[in-house]
């Protein structure tokens, strides 16, 4: 039977431990919350107050219960406050020597039961436990901010601690509601390993200019449908507290370049541009701690002012190809107003790919989301081909064929004896290089990339792939259109993934890593980080459903490009590929799906 808690303590009042203060008190334990002075004292009551405040005010806690939590919880100065708990978290800043010093005190203080345990996100809870002389009972329990929200709790164990205080703290775990996942101790643990990697990759990309901060957040929430972008994000945790993350995994994971702190964030941290409590990191806020942005000399020109630089009128709009992205495609042109030339190889894919399109425009209409005037009208502005002469006279061609590089190369090669001067060129590639495309015509400052997101229709988002070669006009061009298609369209450099990519599969490739060295479990992993961090879909869920040949596909490209180390694609996903497992489309891949 796990041991029944009645007080509990919690070390630091901040952000996180004022959380972490309402989250035990919200369950009906009885909390003695301390801090150093009477003066942080009373900013980490008044933090507490103000969230439960706001919970009432959001109609999500009775008057009532509000006050009857604020009277369970014992402000106190000073850890001998602490002498009667069964169990103390400390959630004090991530510095390895102050923890060390408060573990050592909290083992004088406390009864020899109870139960030390460290919230931190980063930090070796072996080098805290061996401050105390119990350290087969102190354990990890790292809750995500806000923690009153966030379902996920990482119990972290270390080699000596007691099987019996896992066991206590995981049934407190699910008398507080939260979903815990029970890890051994390493550096990051599951949530952070993962995401700080991602995180700091796009640091590096903002640094080398590849894309704007804008362009880059957007790709990711619009992309991948995550709750902010890497930048973003990046602000609320701290740039300084990011920093700390990442120099602590560096040292403790295995000295991963992946993990070794981009320079423009060390620079940031210096300068005290530490995000929105200071009131400026990568964005510029408001004030300092308010999340409203403002612009500042980094902020792009308001949409019309960026397109009226050049960009060519667009009336006729070629697409060649047959396949699910094509017809998507079309679609979105199509109801866009756009008169479209849909060519394909041969009279019977012309016609499953118009049957198709009327498919979905019928699922429009039913949905109540187009009229059966617009569907009519959309489909009227299509003319279906199996000959490529029949783009003569369009003015934008977008290819949508087979991911090989000589069926592209050679499809526009064809394209550029076809097309008129000054039409614009564009590739749905999702992995291969524009340029390589752009040279085999004799027009290379006409071609881009258009990297659609499948379903095009639903899926907002479009990666403009400039190459060195792409003109101004043709880029402005390619903005415009994107724009009055109702789409993000996002200004990025002609290398291997783009944003979206670039960022995404290096992080699924870590999490088939962690999986491999059976450090969790796939279940646990897809849990930390829909429920830390709040990503629509864990990484193995994710990967089931691209298909695990796919990633394979690109985690090469990307390792072959760039040569990082930390880009080898993970061995286990070679050798599931291997053997067949390709994901949802082939029954099996990191889970078996045919049982479901």
């Amino acid at each position: 039977m796990a041991r029944e808690f009645t007080r509990v303590g919690v070390v630091g009042l901040g952000t996180m431990g004022a959380g972490i203060v309402e989250v035990f008190a919200r369950n009906g334990l009885d909390v003695t919350a301390v801090e150093i002075s009477d003066a942080a004292l009373e900013r980490g009551r008044a933090t507490l107050t103000g969230s439960t405040d706001r919970a009432v005010a959001k109609g999500k806690l009775a008057e009532a219960e509000r006050d009857a939590l604020m009277a369970r919880v014992d402000f106190r100065v000073g850890l001998d406050a602490l002498h009667d708990v069964d169990l103390v978290i400390e959630a004090v800043p991530e510095h390895l020597d102050l923890k060390q010093r408060i573990f050592a005190e909290l083992d004088r203080v406390c009864k020899p039961e109870a139960i030390l345990a460290t919230n931190t996100s980063s930090l070796s809870v072996t080098e805290i436990s061996v401050a105390t002389t119990r350290p087969n009972q102190v354990i990890g329990i790292h809750f995500f901010n806000p923690a009153p929200v966030m379902k996920l709790v990482e119990v972290v164990r270390t080699v000596v601690t007691s099987a019996d205080v896992v066991a206590d703290v995981e049934a407190l775990c699910e008398r507080l509601g939260k979903v815990d996942v029970t890890i051994s101790d390493r550096a990051g643990f599951i949530a952070n390993a993962l995401l700080f990697g991602y995180l700091n990759h796009a640091v590096g990309m903002f640094e080398a200019r590849y894309a704007t901060r804008e362009d880059i957040d957007a790709a990711m929430k619009l992309g991948c449908g995550l709750p902010m972008g890497p930048l973003a994000l990046m602000d609320l945790i701290g740039l300084d507290t990011a920093y700390e993350i990442l120099d602590t995994m560096y040292r403790r994971g295995g000295r991963d370049r992946r993990h070794a702190p981009a320079p423009l964030l060390k620079q940031m941290v210096t300068a005290g541009l530490l995000g929105r409590k200071s009131g400026r990191g990568f964005y510029t806020y408001e004030r300092p701690g308010s999340p409203k942005v403002v612009p500042d000399e980094y902020t792009p020109l308001a949409a019309d002012a960026a397109l009226a630089d050049g960009a060519r009128a667009i009336a006729k709009v070629g697409v060649v190809g047959s396949g699910t992205m094509a017809t998507g495609i079309i679609e979105v042109f199509a109801k866009a107003g756009y008169e479209i030339i849909s060519v394909t190889r041969g009279a019977e894919k012309s016609a499953k790919v118009c049957e198709a399109v009327k498919t979905s425009l019928n699922k429009g209409v039913v949905r109540g989301k187009l009229s059966e005037t617009d569907r009519d009208a959309a489909l009227g502005r299509i003319t279906w081909s199996a000959t490529l002469e029949h783009l003569a006279d369009v003015d934008l061609v977008v290819e949508a064929v087979i991911e090989e590089l000589s069926v592209k190369k050679a499809l526009f090669a064809s394209l550029d004896e076809i097309c008129k001067p000054g039409v614009v060129l564009a590739t749905t590639t999702s992995s291969l290089p524009v340029i390589d495309v752009a040279m085999a015509t004799q027009r290379p400052a006409d071609v881009v990339g258009l990297h659609f997101f499948n379903p095009a229709p639903i899926m907002p988002l479009v990666e403009i792939v400039q190459t060195i070669r792409t003109s101004a006009e043709t880029s402005a061009t390619a903005r415009a259109v994107c724009a009055k298609l109702g789409k993000t369209g996002v200004v990025c450099g002609d290398r291997s993934g783009f944003i979206v990519n670039a960022l995404l599969f290096p992080y699924l490739n870590d999490a088939v890593k962690m999986l491999e060295a059976s450090y969790s479990t796939a279940d646990d992993i897809d849990y930390a980080m829909k429920l830390g961090c709040g990503y629509p879909m864990g990484p193995f869920e994710l990967l089931d459903v691209v298909g695990l040949d796919v990633s394979l596909a690109i985690q090469r490209e990307l390792y072959l490009e760039l040569r990082e180390p930390g880009f080898a694609p993970a061995p286990l996903l070679e050798h599931l590929v291997t053997a067949g497992y390709l994901g949802r489309k082939s029954g099996r891949g990191f889970r078996d799906h045919t049982r479901r």
